[in-house]
């Protein structure tokens, strides 16, 4: 009885078809909020969805809650920010690009331009937007950079001395001019094993190479074959464990390594054993392995 006294309390007019406390479903995850929060900035989506006067125009969900058929995990952020226009995000966000395409379904324009690539740095924890945007807008940038110190000893190159840098057809620079560094690559595998040893191993293929390291030297080694989709944001300086590769095979990652210059230099895994089944005495072996590769 209290929350509907001061839900009158709250009425401008006697028509007015909303209450004060109003709880929205959001592609599946329920959220409870204030009326004046959804109408903080005019214009927008939520503003003219909780102005009308046509309450029956808008979609219900079976318990009769405002459903809005949108990703209700970001929708946490849209709503924060109808708070107080400020926008919030954890260290290292990764779905900058996502959440600026519901501010701009939402009509938030100013989180949009929150959320444009060259503000999108302010909210990282040390990053430095200065420094990090004109490489990330020019992914050559890091090329340029390299081949600065391998084009000087072109004029010795061509008087024939030796142990000069040589820049190949495609633009990379000479093992004199690529940077140092670490790469990371681990997996996870499992097989099945029964009682029988003699009998063969179940073996299961490795479902994802995840590849740990600087950007830049991530990208330089495995190219178009890096899958970055849960890290995109990362300037080419920045290090990053969210990188997974988009082939299988451990040996064609090896391969790009030496290819690279790069050598191993430890390696380690652990392993765990369940049993498949409680009618069975077959066994489940899962193990994982991290091979760690430096370059001079």
């Amino acid at each position: 009885m209290a929350l509907a006294d001061n839900t009158g309390c709250a009425k401008p007019s006697e028509d007015f078809p909303f209450p004060e406390i109003i709880e929205l479903n959001v592609g599946g995850q329920v959220y409870i909020t204030r009326h004046p929060t959804l109408v903080s900035v005019p214009g927008s989506l939520l503003w003219e969805m909780f102005t009308q006067k046509n309450v029956r125009s808008l979609a219900r969900d079976s318990k009769g809650r405002f459903f809005v058929d949108r990703d209700g995990f970001l929708f946490r952020y849209i709503l924060d920010y109808m708070r107080d226009q400020q926008l919030v995000l954890p260290d290292h966000f990764p779905e900058r690009s996502r959440l600026q395409r519901e501010a701009e379904y939402f009509m938030l324009p100013e989180l949009v331009k929150m959320l444009a690539p060259k503000l999108s740095k302010q909210n990282s924890l040390g990053d430095d937007p200065c420094q990090s945007d004109p490489e990330e807008l020019s992914p050559s940038a890091d090329a340029a950079r390299s081949l600065a110190p391998a084009s000087s000893t072109l004029p010795s190159a061509a008087a024939g001395g030796p142990g000069n840098t040589v820049i190949t057809g495609t633009g990379a620079a000479g093992p004199d001019a690529r940077r140092a560094g670490f790469i990371t690559i681990g997996y996870r595998g499992s097989y099945t094993l029964g009682r029988d040893s003699q009998t063969d191993a179940k073996f299961r293929r490795v479902a994802r190479i995840m590849v740990c390291g600087k950007t830049a030297l991530a990208k330089e080694v495995f190219g178009d074959t890096l899958n970055d989709s849960r890290d995109p944001d990362r300037p080419p300086e920045r290090y990053s464990s969210r990188y997974y590769l988009k082939f299988n095979f451990l040996e064609q990652a090896f391969d790009k390594l030496a290819d690279a210059g790069f050598h191993m230099v430890a390696c380690n895994s652990t392993g765990t054993c369940a049993f498949a089944h409680d009618q069975t005495d077959d066994r489940i072996w899962t193990s994982y392995t991290e091979y760690v590769f430096y370059r001079e």
